[in-house]
């Protein structure tokens, strides 16, 4: 999935908003979707495509698409360093499916000269799960969100292989593989909760936010 670069406005929230400034990265994927669900939050949301927009926001989503390309596009627009910055200096960053590629410290399979942002201390593997046409979805048991199973839709998500010392797990399959991860404030999950109403993902990601801003 592509998208028109023209400079677009989705501000979810008027200046009078008490909500948190999260930022949406909007070079590629369903960053529509996790506008939505954050503005529907209270979050006064903007979309990010150039690093100038980076010094107005609290916190950032990296949604779900082709990590590959949204790598190649955040270097085009030069927004490859100052996002490795931002997450050096605590920015809180939610990454889903291909956000989480792009939050990994290493990435396994990926094509020929993609990098990732890095932060995360994990393994990931690119399209573990196979083709768009082998989607699944399942429930989660997530300790740390409380309550009810989470609904999961995995879409050709990666998978995380290992976690190293500095990351948690939250969350993983029957059969053990680690699909949820956390490290200070940076989040990731392999599935994406923007397009399932699950909203407890979100919720945990702007308590991340309003830690850090003192809110």
């Amino acid at each position: 999935m592509t998208t028109n670069l023209r400079s677009e406005s989705l501000d979810a929230g008027d200046a009078a908003s008490a909500g948190p400034r999260v930022g949406v990265l909007a070079l590629q994927g369903d960053f529509r979707e996790h506008a939505r669900v954050l503005a529907g939050l209270g979050a006064r949301v903007s979309l990010v495509r150039r690093p100038d927009e980076l010094e107005a926001i609290d916190g950032l989503v990296i949604p779900g698409g082709e990590s590959s390309v949204m790598d190649k596009l955040s270097r085009i627009f030069g927004l490859q360093q100052p996002l490795r910055a931002a997450i050096a200096a605590g920015l809180p960053v939610y990454g889903t499916c291909a956000g989480l590629i792009m939050l990994a410290d290493t990435v396994l399979d990926a094509i020929a000269g993609q990098e990732s942002l890095g932060g995360l201390d994990v393994e990931v593997r690119r399209n573990a799960f196979g083709s768009q046409n082998q989607s699944f979805e399942t429930v989660l048991d997530v300790p740390a969100l409380g309550g009810d199973p989470v609904h999961a839709v995995f879409i050709r998500g990666p998978v995380v292989e290992s976690v190293g010392p500095g990351a948690t797990q939250l969350a993983s399959l029957a059969d053990g593989r680690v699909v949820a991860v956390e490290q200070g404030n940076l989040l990731g999950t392999s599935f994406h909760p923007e397009i399932t109403g699950e909203h407890r993902f979100h919720e945990y990601f702007l308590g991340k936010v309003l830690a850090r801003t003192g809110a």
